[in-house]
């Protein structure tokens, strides 16, 4: 069968250099060819192969998983793979697995809250794998509120230890993936009591299973917390309950960068700060807001190229029915997804910035831009996630009814995706923190302390409570400046508007929670502004590349025009622009969409993901749909026989009328 390139006529009409574009998407040179090698290891692998996930039992599904690991292991080994290219190739084998969190979260939090001795003994371990670690902290009862965790460490100074316990159900650990069935180790996070004071929480390192024959130690039950959503998905993950029963560990177990608990007992903290913790916390949601980018792409190139095969309707004379992607309904909601792919990246590498810039500081002992750091990888975390997980189910739905087979690779990756929603912080929980942080923000305004970073506009607030927006035409929409202002504007009349409520309250507790889904609007207001601001900033580097700077640029103007247009009744509201205004930028987007679509396809490809990551016949690079959806569907085990199992017992008796009456 010779191979036909179904949408060679789509990738002829691109008005830009794609290579170029793949550069700018990978962020580097070095990091697109690094993630293209990986990306072909992966593929060419058999191992890999992962197209029959949605038809495993949970069991096979969890063994297969563990054997790509392995496999993954054994691979970076052989080929003595840097740490990039190791991560990068774990990130193509695209399974969720119990290696994640031990180099996402118990490697990490090692790093950033053992004592020097501490990684001296336990990093050399996990960097072998011959411990393999988990991150328990979320409790059956308590996520978000970590304050309110309610395993216990208490230290008995007879012995040397502490004794780790669950007092109650609700106590035990529950979610952390690779605990179910295979971590040895944890850090595990319990409130640290000595002398019957409590400290509040702390981390302890806890060995779990016996290196020899895996059995839990004395005193631990664990185990699987049973199948997720989905079909695949997140059931490859053996997401865990742990409780312990009085386990006793040695002192010097407990994580000891920060504070301390000496031999008699005393309760001390170090000369490190605290704030260190947070570092710790940018980094892990930095690397979330990059992972949105990925999911969120991934869904939007399947959905694109897909919309440019499919056809329907539109025909009068027999010829060619027209493309999906030619109808501006299927435009208005692809295209702003499209853009959000391209926005999510770019604020994803400026974090990539913002965390080797706080951690500089903090190692100067420079504390003024974390608050400020926190709140927002907190909001962009929050704000990322929640237009990925919607957009993934949009580009289903944008896909018609081939959207919903598995085989589209669609409903495995809403489900892997969706719980990014919750885990790390909530995501209504964190724009909440933001809100309290920009409250705190609008608060200090009077007092002469100048707002930093993110916040650095709130500096110019005279200006932006009564600034009004001079577009006249529907081109005026294309200026940075106006954009800018006007998504400032938003932001700081909602912020002050929020302020302003809540000083009629008798106490700020009580007005908070009164008016908590105006803060989280507000919230959200600041988080998109810092998107658009940063794809602006994009915008004025030095891009190199035939035509790729007036791609991004449509891109961005997509981007903030299909904010202001689906929250226009904030900017209305708030006075920011009149309604002709507003009408003036949703004829400005429409005409984006036209300009955008010629490039459609090589925007995606500019991803420069395989099929096999894909993992999509509608997504396929050649476009060949229809003959793979076909062939696809023989595999099913359900078409392994002819007449099913089960047609003798129940369907033949029903045919032939031979049912026999229940005897009573």
């Amino acid at each position: 069968m010779e191979e036909v390139d179904h949408l060679a006529h789509e990738r002829n009409n691109a008005e830009f250099d794609v290579e170029a574009m793949k550069i700018v998407w990978a962020g580097s040179k070095h990091a697109y060819e690094v993630s293209d090698r990986m990306a072909r290891l992966v593929a060419s692998d058999p191992v890999f192969r992962k197209d029959n996930r949605p038809m495993l039992s949970r069991k096979e599904l969890f063994k297969n998983t563990l054997r790509k690991a392995t496999h993954a292991w054994k691979r970076i080994i052989e080929l003595r793979l840097s740490e990039e290219e190791a991560s990068r190739l774990r990130f193509y084998v695209d399974e969720p697995a119990f290696t994640d969190l031990h180099w996402g979260m118990f490697v990490p939090a090692i790093k950033g809250q053992g004592t020097e001795e501490q990684q001296q003994k336990w990093l050399p371990l996990a960097y072998k794998m011959q411990i393999i670690g988990c991150y328990a902290q979320t409790e059956l009862g308590h996520g978000s509120n970590v304050q309110g965790l309610e395993t216990t460490a208490t230290f008995d100074p007879n012995t040397d230890e502490f004794v780790i316990h669950s007092p109650t159900l609700t106590s035990s650990k529950w979610w952390p993936g690779g605990l179910g069935k295979i971590s040895t180790h944890a850090v595990v996070y319990a409130r640290l009591i000595t002398d019957g004071q409590d400290h509040g929480v702390h981390g302890f390192i806890v060995q779990l299973r016996s290196l020899d024959d895996h059995s839990p130690l004395l005193g631990i039950t664990v185990g699987d917390i049973g199948v997720k959503f989905g079909n695949g998905a997140y059931n490859t993950m053996d997401n865990g309950v742990l409780r312990f029963d009085h386990v006793r560990i040695p002192r010097n177990q407990m994580l000891m960068r920060v504070s301390q608990v000496t031999r008699e007992g005393k309760y001390v903290q170090s000369d490190v700060p605290r704030q260190l913790v947070y570092g710790t916390m940018v980094y892990v949601r930095q690397t979330i807001v990059s992972d949105a980018s990925c999911a969120l792409s991934r869904a939007v190139c399947i959905a694109t190229r897909y919309s440019a095969v499919r056809r329907q309707f539109g025909s009068q004379d027999g010829g060619l029915e027209t493309q999906v992607i030619d109808y501006k309904t299927q435009q208005s909601r692809l295209f702003p997804l499209l853009a959000s792919a391209y926005a999510f990246r770019f604020v994803g590498e400026w974090l990539k910035w913002l965390y080797t810039d706080v951690s500089q500081r903090l190692q100067a002992n420079d504390f003024s831009t974390l608050p400020e750091a926190h709140a927002c990888t907190a909001g962009l975390k929050s704000l990322t996630t929640s237009s990925t997980a919607d957009g993934i189910e949009e580009c289903r739905k944008l896909c018609g009814g081939h959207g919903y087979l598995c085989s589209s690779g669609l409903p495995e990756l809403f489900a892997v995706y969706v719980p990014a929603c919750t885990y790390e912080g909530d995501n209504i929980v964190l724009l909440l923190q933001v809100a309290r942080f920009l409250m705190k923000t609008v608060s200090q305004l009077g007092s002469g302390k100048k707002p930093v970073g993110t916040t650095a506009y709130m500096g110019k607030i005279e200006h932006l409570m009564q600034c009004q927006c001079d577009v006249q035409r529907a081109e005026d929409w294309l200026k940075p400046n106006v954009i800018l202002e006007t998504f400032e504007a938003r932001a700081a009349r909602m912020s002050v508007a929020c302020a302003q409520n809540l000083s009629k309250f008798s106490s700020p507790e009580e007005g908070f929670a009164e008016l908590s889904a105006n803060l989280v609007e507000a919230a959200i207001a600041h988080c998109q502004l810092i998107v658009v601001s940063k794809f602006l900033e994009k915008l004025q580097q030095e891009i190199p590349g035939k035509g790729v700077k007036e791609q991004l640029e449509a891109l961005c103007y997509i981007y903030a025009l299909y904010l202001l247009h689906k929250h226009l009744g904030d900017f209305l509201s708030t006075g920011c622009i009149t309604p002709k205004q507003g009408s003036l930028a949703n004829d400005q987007l429409r005409s984006l969409y036209s300009q955008v679509r010629p490039n459609a396809i090589a925007l995606v490809d500019a991803f420069n993901y395989t099929d096999h990551y894909l993992g999509s016949v509608l997504g396929r690079y050649d476009g060949n749909v229809y003959p793979k959806l076909y062939e696809e569907a023989w595999k099913d085990p359900l078409n392994d026989s002819v007449v099913p199992d089960g047609y003798h017992e129940y369907i033949r008796p029903m045919l032939k009328q031979r049912l026999r009456a229940a005897r009573l």
